[in-house]
């Protein structure tokens, strides 16, 4: 079968690799539909090895080269022993984190915080960008009947993006501010407003500004143009907003963040910083601001993600800039994902 395998950075190499063997108790062969290249993909690409392991995983023994793709859809093939949740030919999303179940926070349901954490299409045997693949049972969620395969690659960086903002304590009625539109940034503004909340986003690249635009859901704010601490203090009263969710990874985003979060508000940090940041503590004790950080999402959210795309109609499908196959996945994909012309935001590969 053909597959896209991560070699080293700058080395991504679509081969011909021999398909699953055995499928074993509790496991399912599965046929990928369409899988996003992540931001984590692409730190990869540009600078890894990062997350992918160079020595063997301590939870499962995994190693480069490394099968990429941790954001799919799929079609079951064929079920393992014991396998109930699903059945052949269900379409379905796969939630790819892999835990340890018995460390200290495993036990507290804090899987995704787990000592040993892995991931499928990272740290796994098998990944989304190949025509075949072999998970667990338990990280595959069937598709409500309402979505597509390409909505269906989409959950996981739903799942990404509504943590970010369920991390900030956002109500309906609230004001929030997000930094950075890119698909997460896009996918938490889309959440948000599904919320109740008034969103307004901060971005400068036009691509991902104009996608805010066509969402209609968010007051587009450009850093390099607008006085953004004076929109966002008139439109509250001169109070501020109620959370920040920085999307960008971004020092000059961060320090916004805390000029325009209110007393007693939060910042929520999504984004991934690459080097040190420079903030003012002082800040955070005199106004009560919460700084938070996210990693991944609970484990349990992928239901809940599933049916608000499935039944609130989400449109999670407008983030996505580009469709490629698998052949193109260097040129098309990663070398237009780290050009700095930023003109793609979600780039989704076929698997078929």
């Amino acid at each position: 079968m053909k597959a896209a395998i991560f070699y080293g950075a700058k080395d991504i190499r679509v081969e011909n690799v021999a398909e699953p063997q055995m499928v074993g108790p509790g496991e399912v062969r599965l046929k990928p539909f369409w899988c996003g290249i992540c931001g984590t993909d692409v730190h990869e690409y540009a600078m890894g090895p990062i997350v992918i392991p160079s020595k063997p995983h301590k939870l499962n023994g995994s190693i480069l080269p490394q099968i990429l793709g941790h954001e799919f859809s799929a079609e079951v093939l064929e079920l393992g022993k014991g396998v109930t949740n699903v059945k052949v030919g269900d379409r379905v999303s796969v939630m790819p984190l892999l835990s340890c179940g018995v460390c200290y926070f495993c036990s507290r349901g804090d899987n995704h915080l787990c000592t040993s954490m892995a991931c499928i299409g990272l740290s796994c045997e098998w990944g989304g960008i190949a025509e075949q693949a072999v998970v667990p049972a338990a990280n595959v969620f069937k598709l409500h009947d309402s979505m597509s395969d390409v909505a269906g690659a989409l959950v996981e960086p739903t799942a990404v993006a509504a943590y970010g903002v369920d991390r900030g304590n956002v109500r309906p009625g609230d004001t929030i501010l997000i930094t950075g539109a890119g698909p997460i940034g896009a996918l938490a503004a889309i959440y948000a407003e599904n919320l109740g909340a008034r969103v307004f986003v901060s971005e400068l690249n036009p691509n991902r500004k104009r996608l805010i635009d066509d969402l209609g859901i968010a007051t587009l704010l450009d850093p390099t143009k607008d006085d953004v601490i004076g929109t966002l203090k008139d439109a509250t009263g001169g109070i501020g907003v109620d959370a920040v969710i920085e999307c960008s990874g971004n020092e000059r985003a961060l320090q916004t963040s805390v000029k325009a979060v209110r007393s007693g508000g939060y910042i929520v940090q999504t984004g991934l910083h690459t080097r040190p940041a420079s903030i003012e503590p002082m800040e955070f004790s005199e106004r009560e601001i919460t700084y938070t950080g996210t990693w991944c999402y609970p484990v349990t959210d992928w239901p809940r993600i599933i049916e608000l795309i499935g039944r609130r109609g989400l449109p999670v499908e407008k983030v996505v800039s580009s469709q490629i196959a698998m052949d193109d996945i260097v040129a098309k994909g990663f070398e237009e994902l780290v050009s700095p012309t930023g003109n793609e935001t979600k780039v989704l590969v076929r698997g078929f």
